[in-house]
């Protein structure tokens, strides 16, 4: 049967069509059926939707995804036929009934995910599988193979190649944009691909991307780092395991990461890292919230990489406040120029330094025990900053921007304390929550800046924190959000007594 097509100004992340009910009625198709598609000699699968009225009888609704496959104008003829169901479901269901797959059938599912031909409902079916049965190691080598295997792979000329990732949780963990420089001036390569915030208040790509661009495909990527050694690209934008980002997409609403070690794993695997430092904070607020869970989570990534061929160092991190005291892409930018120039809070400097220490190390640049000290070394002689400008230069960005002259939210509105007392928490989950209802990420100068720590003692009046937005709508809607939740906690220094006596009723 044909139809003309009509063009919808919308893009779902996966090919869809929609019908008429009576012309689908007439099909036999319901919602979430798939039909074969055929225009001009190009051809797709796409999953089916239907309307009374939006389109008409012998018109058929297509999104983004399909007119970019199959290059339609709006009146172009299409023809249609039903599609059977993709074999992969039939694994998914499997996987539901708690029964493990081969590496086939997970090679299976994921060729599916990556060409969209599974529907949200049985995207989610194959998620929620993975989080109520869980995976076997067997099974999470397999995933993570067939996740990179299944989208483009890095071959670049420097070897070893060296990584690092943080599973998040921390607001202001900028670190990327100091462990990077440290590393590649010291002679290591290190492709650092990140990504964008899903819930945080930015990601690093977001915070890159306020000095250059971070999109580039995989020839660009391996030219800038065999010419500096390094580069902070946006993961997005070069297909490394692209059913990640489609899977992400469902975890994100139902507030679950089952893949959570494939998909970190995955994506190391595809730019061929040799050793890879894996982030771990711990803490009230982040994703990891005891040292028995952090374990846990490092066995495990240990073993991953073992049996994947690549070395991983697990560094399990203090994460029970954010990292310095910026937390927005331009602020955090800044302010991981600043500590570049010298001048970064000793927080941020700290954990760089022995996060790129510990590559120093493996790389052979260090001795045992020294690599902090020569991540220190390089970071104090001005070395990491040249590097950074390079990078910066190579991946399209001005390299003589300095700290000062990025550019923050030019709305801000500084927050007072009610009274004095010791500052016993900074809740990370408040920060972000204020960070993202003033504009971050998606606007790059809004976000927060402390000015107090944890255990500090303040006076009555005292400046706790200044928000700033590129909105002055978003910047009250933030305010008002900070004075109900409270991200920074006061107490006097007595807490409380045990026993409380009382002696002759006084």
């Amino acid at each position: 049967m044909k139809f003309k097509a009509k063009s919808l100004d919308v893009a779902e992340g996966r090919l869809e069509v929609i019908l008429n009910d009576r012309d689908a009625k007439d099909l036999g198709l319901h919602p979430n059926d798939r039909v074969n598609l055929f225009a001009k000699h190009r051809g797709a699968v796409a999953i089916v939707n239907t309307t009374k009225t939006f389109v008409g009888r012998g018109e058929i609704g297509v999104n983004r995804e399909v007119k970019k496959a199959c290059k339609l104008k709006d009146g172009y003829a299409i023809s249609l036929t039903p599609a059977e169901k993709p074999k992969s479901i039939e694994h998914i269901k499997k996987k539901m009934k708690g029964i493990a797959l081969s590496e086939s059938e997970y090679d299976a599912i994921i060729k599916d995910v990556t060409a969209n031909n599974l529907s949200e409902i049985e995207l989610t079916a194959f998620v929620s599988a993975l989080y109520i049965n869980k995976m076997s190691m067997d099974e999470t080598v397999f995933l993570t193979k067939k996740m990179a295997e299944n989208g483009e792979m890095l071959n670049l000329k420097k070897k070893p190649i060296f990584d690092k990732h943080s599973i998040g949780g921390v607001p202001g963990n900028k670190i990327t944009l100091l462990v990077v420089p440290i590393v590649a001036a010291a002679g290591l390569v290190i492709p650092k691909t990140s990504s964008r915030a899903i819930t945080s208040a930015c990601g690093t790509a977001d915070i890159m991307e306020v000095l250059a661009p971070v999109t580039f495909n995989a020839s660009e990527i391996e030219e800038i780092v065999n010419n500096t050694n390094g580069i902070i690209a946006w993961g997005g934008g070069v297909n490394l395991a692209p059913a990640d980002d489609i899977l992400i997409r469902v975890e994100y609403p139902l507030g679950i990461d089952p893949l959570a070690i494939a998909s970190v794993m995955a994506k190391k695997y595809a730019v061929g890292a040799n050793f890879v430092v894996i982030d771990l904070p711990m803490g009230e607020g982040t994703k990891v919230a005891t040292m028995e869970e952090a374990k846990r989570f490092a066995r495990d990534f240990v073993e991953l990489g073992e049996r994947i061929g690549i070395s991983v160092e697990c560094a399990i991190t203090y994460g029970d406040k954010p990292i310095g005291r910026a937390v927005g892409p331009a602020l955090e930018a800044q302010e991981a120029l600043k500590a570049l120039e010298g001048e970064g809070p000793s927080s941020l400097v700290e954990k760089s330094t022995e996060i790129a220490g510990i590559i120093l190390e493996a790389g052979g640049v260090a001795r045992k025990g020294r690599g902090k000290q020569e991540a220190l070394e390089i970071l104090n002689s001005g070395k990491a900053l040249a590097k950074m400008r390079e990078i910066i230069a190579a991946q399209g960005g001005d390299p003589k921007v300095t700290s000062e002259n990025v550019q923050v939210g030019k709305y801000s509105e500084k927050v007072f304390s009610a009274g004095g007392g010791y500052v016993t928490h900074i809740v990370n989950t408040a920060i972000v929550q204020i960070a993202r209802t003033a504009g971050s990420p998606k606007d790059e100068g809004a976000g927060i800046l402390l000015h107090v720590s944890k255990g500090e003692k303040i006076e009555k009046d005292s400046v706790l924190f200044e928000i700033l937005s590129d909105s002055e709508y978003k910047l009250e809607q933030a305010l008002k959000l900070a004075e109900q939740i409270q991200p920074v906690i006061l107490e006097g220094m007595l807490l409380k007594r045990i026993p409380e006596y009382t002696i002759f009723g006084h």
